[in-house]
């Protein structure tokens, strides 16, 4: 249902940052806001809108594994990292958002009438426990009494946290395991991780398609684990191995990839096998090949650099906020049988407010939030 968002963390050490990977988590991002719009009109998933929107999870956990292992290997490796130092950079990094997130999760909750979406009246206790777990990134299980929505989301209060919370789990791997490992080690670590997502995808959970991990219904945990397993994997690997080659126009290359790749329509029927080869391929191949041409190029004129910029500021905010309005705009569209036709201007102006409310709460909330944070509670101040 929902997918992820990226988190390229600032580089440190005086290294130079990679700009155009910044842009195409922008461009992901704002991919992902259309799905979601989609989603509000499908019958099936044979006629949802960026049919393919929830693959760009994929694409942002090797985003995530190659920015972590280029900014924090070496630092490592000389004895100037901790695991608790790393996780107290990660959460300052990603929770200010996540507590944002929720917080409009549980205002969007209430103002629909704190009511499931079959209408079930949901007591203001079992929101508030809801929000409990949520401020903590702790999931809720489909059935229980913080299943707030009844839609079996993992969290019921603002989808896209389940990301987040594998996210997490990614850097708590790699503070204590995964930066240890060999090349080859982590090769080995990619290809057992690379069978267990195929074993997911063809034979454990929905068997169409590759979405798995925004419900802990079934094993839907498992498939969102083996996800970020081979994603975040793979990227940490080509952190290690990449060799730049010279490519021009590298931003708006990966950018037409990323987005023929999220709007391919379905092959078939819902339950058409060649959906399932097609979400593998793009994991397999096509992402980790955007990631290694994104990190090869550099942005050469201002108008590519103010857009990989602006739109790598925003993918944070703008993923991890949008989904409460959302929710907001599903109620407003199935009460009223409204079709994607009728509403398209209004889409549109919501993508928009969308773009302005992430610039003001990054602006005013989450920049100072977090430089305060470091301030205070980072202690290498060489290395911030």
């Amino acid at each position: 249902m929902t997918s992820t968002q990226p988190h390229t963390e600032p580089v440190t050490s005086g290294k130079p940052r990679y700009e155009l990977l910044d842009g195409l988590r922008g461009v992901a991002a704002f991919l992902v806001i259309w799905f979601h719009f989609g989603e509000g009109f499908a019958t099936s998933a044979v006629d949802q809108m960026v049919n393919h929107g929830y693959l760009a999870v994929d694409f942002f956990f090797v985003l995530s594994g190659f920015v972590l292992g280029y900014a924090y290997d070496n630092r490592w490796k000389k004895g100037g990292m901790t695991a608790g130092n790393f996780m107290l950079r990660r959460v300052i990094r990603l929770h200010p958002m996540v507590v944002m997130s929720v917080i409009l999760g549980a205002l969007a909750f209430l103002i629909q009438g704190s009511v499931k979406w079959d209408g079930t009246p949901v007591p203001l206790h079992n929101v508030l426990l809801a929000l409990a777990l949520g401020l903590f990134l702790l999931p809720t299980f489909p059935g229980s009494t913080t299943d707030v929505r009844g839609n079996y989301e993992m969290f019921p209060l603002n989808g896209p946290s389940w990301s987040l919370f594998f996210e997490y789990i990614g850097s708590i791997l790699y503070a204590v395991w995964l930066h240890r490992l060999s090349k080859r080690a982590l090769r080995l670590v990619v290809l057992l991780s690379a069978i267990g997502l195929g074993a997911m995808a063809f034979g454990a959970n929905e068997g169409y398609r590759t979405s798995f991990g925004w419900s802990a219904c079934g094993l839907g945990m498992l498939g969102g684990f083996c996800r970020l397993s081979f994603s975040f994997s793979m990227g940490l690997l080509l952190s290690r191995t990449i060799k730049p080659i010279k490519i021009r126009g590298a931003f708006w290359l990966c950018a037409a990839v990323i987005a023929a790749v999220t709007l391919c329509p379905y092959i078939g029927n819902e339950k058409n096998v060649c959906n399932v080869i097609y979400d593998l391929l793009c994991t397999y191949l096509v992402f980790p090949a955007v990631v290694y041409l994104g990190a090869c190029g550099n942005t050469t004129d201002r108008f590519s650099t103010a857009t990989c910029s602006f739109a790598g500021q925003l993918s944070y905010p703008i993923y991890i906020i949008h989904y409460p309005v959302m929710y907001v705009f599903y109620g407003w569209v199935w009460t009223n049988h409204l079709t994607f036709s009728e509403v398209w201007p209004v889409c549109t102006v919501i993508f928009f407010g969308l773009i302005l409310f992430a610039w003001f709460i990054m602006r005013y909330y989450d920049t100072p939030l977090r430089t305060y944070l470091t301030r205070r509670l980072i202690t290498d101040k060489s290395h911030r």
